[in-house]
């Protein structure tokens, strides 16, 4: 773990509104249906808590732990490319929710902050919630107008994408 700032603020705001947005940061919020049943839900959870989602997805993640933990530092690499170094925030294990956010840190080409959190609803439903605030921070991002406000849509609907394709005959009849 490393004491290197974060590059947004306010930290920690998407743990109890994932819809939060501050003033001057973009709003993402993608939900992805996954199935149904307990079995959806704790298979969901552990590929999120562990990382496997992300790797599903095929972006590279080294992390300084193997689950995810407040203080975790974790880089996310794009085709060896792009390095996005970040910081878990928050997690949370309850019995119908499971996720966590990270938070920018320097070098990350936008600042702001992103949370994967995983849901059963009361009808049985499983969902994943991916929820961010984040503006440019390098140039290229900036440079890249709408086009990264596209790929930054797209990796959260890969994500679900990938975390149902994990969750695959699980669902309770």
């Amino acid at each position: 773990m490393s004491s290197a700032p974060f590059t947004h603020e306010p930290v920690g705001a998407t743990r109890d509104d994932l819809t939060f947005c501050p003033p001057g940061y973009r709003p993402l919020l993608v939900r992805a249906r996954l199935g149904e049943g307990q079995k959806v839900f704790d298979r969901a959870a552990e590929a999120v808590l562990t990382w496997e989602m992300h790797r599903a997805i095929g972006v590279g993640i080294t992390a300084a732990a193997d689950r995810a933990a407040p203080g975790v530092d974790v880089t996310v690499s794009l085709a060896g490319l792009v390095r996005a170094p970040c910081r878990i925030i928050w997690t949370t294990e309850e019995p119908r929710r499971a996720g966590w956010a990270y938070g920018t840190l320097a070098g990350h080409p936008e600042c702001g902050e992103e949370a994967f959190v995983v849901d059963r609803t009361g009808d049985g439903t499983v969902w994943l919630t991916v929820a961010a605030f984040s503006k440019p921070a390098s140039w290229y991002a900036r440079a890249g107008g709408p086009a990264t406000r596209g790929l930054q849509h797209a990796y959260a609907r890969r994500c679900g994408t990938a975390l149902r394709r994990l969750c695959e005959g699980l669902t309770e009849e």
